[in-house]
């Protein structure tokens, strides 16, 4: 059962750092990927400010959730994660 409906914009709950995708960034699910003995999977697609796509990446669904009522949108450079 997909807990998530295609074309779903959502939010990442975690770096995803060969990406350079940060927590929080917003892609939207273009497919969904059904696993029968482990969790499924979608592909995100993700784009920057003016609508060009940066990636399309597939993640667990545990790696995704919900926008939220609260939340703010927001512009950065995509730029490597710094690491200490």
């Amino acid at each position: 059962m997909m807990k998530f409906q295609l074309f779903t914009t959502v939010a990442l709950k975690e770096n995803i750092s060969q990406y350079n995708l940060w927590e929080g960034d917003i892609p939207n699910i273009v497919e969904h990927h059904l696993v029968k003995n482990g969790e499924d999977s979608y592909s995100l697609e993700v784009f920057n400010p003016i609508g060009e796509t940066i990636a399309v990446i597939t993640v667990a669904e545990s790696k995704i959730e919900s926008l939220k009522k609260n939340g703010v949108f927001s512009q950065r450079s995509l730029q490597p994660l710094l690491t200490n």
